[in-house]
């Protein structure tokens, strides 16, 4: 076979092939997260905007604008939340809008009533 050669449809998936029909059906439960590569930081989570009590969350990912909190309770989409977290001997606050929230997948999550957070910094 020449390695140059394109193949003969290129981008075309035969969806009946039984191959890729059990490929399928044993990854249709899979449900994965990002949270194991990120150093996990204990935070206070403020929701709403005149918030003056904090209730504690963890932070366990955050890349560009986007931190993932796990709690113990449930935020609803669309909420405006204040993250506060320890750098140094200062507190760094960051406004952000909560746009999707679920109950904890892992077994430590659901033994701990775990609700994890995807937040968009403002």
């Amino acid at each position: 076979m020449n390695r140059n050669k394109p193949p003969d449809r290129p981008g075309h998936t035969d969806w009946d092939d039984p191959h890729i029909k059990s490929l399928l059906e044993r990854t249709e439960h899979w449900s994965l997260d990002n949270r194991g590569g990120f150093i996990a930081q204990d935070v206070q989570v403020y929701i709403g905007w005149h918030a003056l009590t904090a209730r504690p969350g963890r932070l366990v990912y955050e890349k560009d604008h986007v931190l993932v909190v796990e709690t113990r309770f449930f935020i609803p989409k669309g909420e405006l939340v204040r993250v506060e977290r320890p750098t140094g001997s200062t507190l760094r606050a960051v406004w952000c809008m909560v746009m999707d929230g679920r109950e904890g997948r892992r077994n430590e999550d659901r033994a701990h009533g775990i609700y994890v957070h995807w937040l968009h910094t403002r």
